[in-house]
């Protein structure tokens, strides 16, 4: 190991780099060109997954949305165009039907879909906003940020149908003055008085609510607006091991067969499966993730090879010098160490300059994308051990590449390499 700190070792290393600049220089962008593509693609990539997870916190990712519409095919004595009526029984029927269901959350809104949103007024300030009629359940399905001093939902707001309401953003800033606490007073709704007991905070993300709501607990909501035991839709979380998909599928025909509906009518029930668009989302990401890999190994394995082939030309170039060394007594482990260590040299500076490179970029992108936007992107980055992990790969790569040209100059004998020209 002594001829790696040898000066005379690297003198030869750099004068034989340096009778082959251009050569070199290609060389040695090929080979940084393959792990600034993985570190560039694989940071890009962690960028929109990231993105997409801070699109969607707070929101059960196996999750979806079940509504009703109107049927399209005649069964059981109904015409087509049925209107169907989600119930409460049907909640009940799900959660002890489908063991998969982790949590469901029947809902009631008044003022979003169709319909003018409720007057909601305190003293002389008023507005329309649209209202929700709730389970505490829903906050696991959909997570709402309190401030500090109030509270969400809970379950004896719904048994004992307190008139309360949690309100958003906007609400308590037209209904309330800039320095007053909205928690503990009141607004007033369809002449009833609700007591504020919590405001959400306005979402940066996916919020179904927006920051202009009220939400009621899901009793009063129906004693106020006489919804008797109709429910808008449900909001259903799966486990995370739940195939969201089949699921989805069990709960509409399971609905089907309750509300007397023709096992092929697509149309009676509407949804939107969060779980499916989640995993094709990030099953996008692992392709990228794959793609970023595959090409970034196949172009670093590429530079790697010229490598070999630049070493082979250089001991062809110097196979008098080499002759010349092995008669005055250098051993055939100092002329493959050599070679092997210049093949490595030229591979570690490339790595190395393919991560700075590949660092700056994604520095770049970072940058550019902090303005936030509607697409859903943020920090790219690549762990430092899959970082070290590449280049070890190169590394060895190279030492293995390496071996050829080495043992080439290796099989020199003294006595042929004096008689070249």
């Amino acid at each position: 190991m002594r001829f790696i700190f040898d000066r005379d070792t690297w003198q030869e290393i750099f004068g034989s780099i340096r009778k082959n600049k251009v050569r070199t220089v290609i060389t040695i962008i090929g080979v940084l060109w393959g792990i600034f593509v993985y570190i560039a693609l694989s940071g890009a990539t962690k960028g929109l997954d990231n993105g997409f997870e801070k699109e969607f916190q707070g929101i059960a990712n196996n999750s979806m949305f079940i509504w009703t519409q109107r049927t399209s095919i005649p069964y059981a004595g109904f015409k087509i165009g049925r209107t169907i009526r989600l119930k409460l029984g049907d909640v009940e029927d799900l959660k002890n039907k489908l063991p998969e269901i982790q949590f469901i959350a029947p809902r009631n809104v008044m003022g979003v879909f169709g319909g003018a949103p409720p007057t909601v007024s305190r003293g002389t300030k008023y507005g329309t906003y649209p209202v929700f009629g709730d389970y505490p359940v829903v906050d696991k399905i959909s997570k709402k940020k309190i401030y500090e001093g109030g509270r969400f939902l809970n379950e004896m707001d719904i048994v004992k149908e307190r008139r309360v309401c949690v309100i958003g953003e906007r609400v308590r800033n037209d209904l309330f003055d800039k320095d007053e606490d909205p928690v503990g007073n009141f607004v007033k709704l369809n002449n009833v008085y609700l007591q504020v007991i919590g405001v959400y905070k306005k979402s940066e993300n996916v919020d179904f609510e927006g920051d202009s709501a009220l939400m009621l607990p899901y009793t009063t909501y129906r004693k106020i607006f006489n919804t008797g035991e109709d429910v808008g839709w449900m909001a259903i979380a799966a486990y995370e091991d739940v195939d969201i998909v089949a699921l989805e599928k069990d709960v509409k025909n399971l609905l089907k067969r309750r509300h007397k509906v023709h096992p092929d009518d697509e149309r009676a029930f509407g949804g939107f499966n969060l779980g499916e668009a989640f995993s094709k989302l990030f099953g996008f990401a692992r392709g990228l993730n794959f793609l970023s890999l595959f090409v970034g190994m196949a172009t670093i394995i590429a530079g790697v090879i010229a490598i070999g082939n630049i070493l082979l030309i250089s001991v062809k170039e110097r196979t008098r010098e080499l002759g010349v060394r092995r008669a005055l007594g250098a051993t055939p482990a100092e002329v493959r160490g050599q070679i092997l260590l210049e093949s490595v040299f030229l591979t570690l500076v490339a790595g190395i300059m393919g991560i700075i490179l590949g660092a700056m970029v994604l520095a770049l992108i970072n940058m550019m994308t902090q303005g936030g936007g509607d697409f859903p992107y943020t920090n790219p980055t690549v762990p430092i051990p899959y970082i070290l992990g590449a280049l070890l790969i190169m590394i060895g790569l190279g030492t293995l590449i390496g071996l050829i040209p080495a043992q080439r100059a290796v099989n020199i004998k003294p006595i042929d390499a004096l008689r070249e020209e």
